[in-house]
């Protein structure tokens, strides 16, 4: 794996066609660090999902609302964070969508599957909206 560290960043607008702009700086940090393609991929995935939601959930894709992406790495991780400026959601109201009355649900499998492909994930709820942070633990 390559030893580098840096931080990647933009704002976007609450569309769906911007999420190419996250798309080329996971891919960017993807390569500075030189991840496999299987973690290269839980991060596309993660980070898409992630922004996804904030332009349609969390700013309800008004394009006077922005969404922020930051990147910061090094050797041992990659740390993502994904604000929007939308009024936030109850965490815990987000049902198990592995639960047999849960599977035919169309909401709470973007939050399970952040969860599952990233090493840590936190949310904070401001004033300002909700605050994404992500961890993904590289191997050595």
């Amino acid at each position: 794996m390559k030893s580098k560290t840096g931080r990647l960043g933009c704002k976007i607008e609450s569309r769906l066609e911007k999420l190419q702009c996250a798309d080329n700086m996971t891919e960017k940090v993807a390569k500075a660090v030189g991840l496999d393609k299987d973690m290269k991929d839980n991060l596309a995935i993660a980070v898409t999902e992630a922004v996804g939601n904030a332009i349609m959930h969390g700013n309800r894709q008004d394009p006077c609302k922005s969404v922020s992406i930051e990147f910061k790495y090094n050797e041992k991780q990659i740390e993502v964070t994904v604000s929007d400026e939308g009024s936030g959601f109850d965490l815990k109201s987000i049902k198990n969508p592995l639960l047999p009355e849960n599977l035919l649900r169309e909401n709470g499998r973007g939050i399970f599957i952040l969860s599952e492909l990233m090493d840590k994930v936190d949310y904070k709820f401001t004033g300002q909206g909700t605050v994404l942070h992500m961890v993904m633990k590289l191997k050595p």
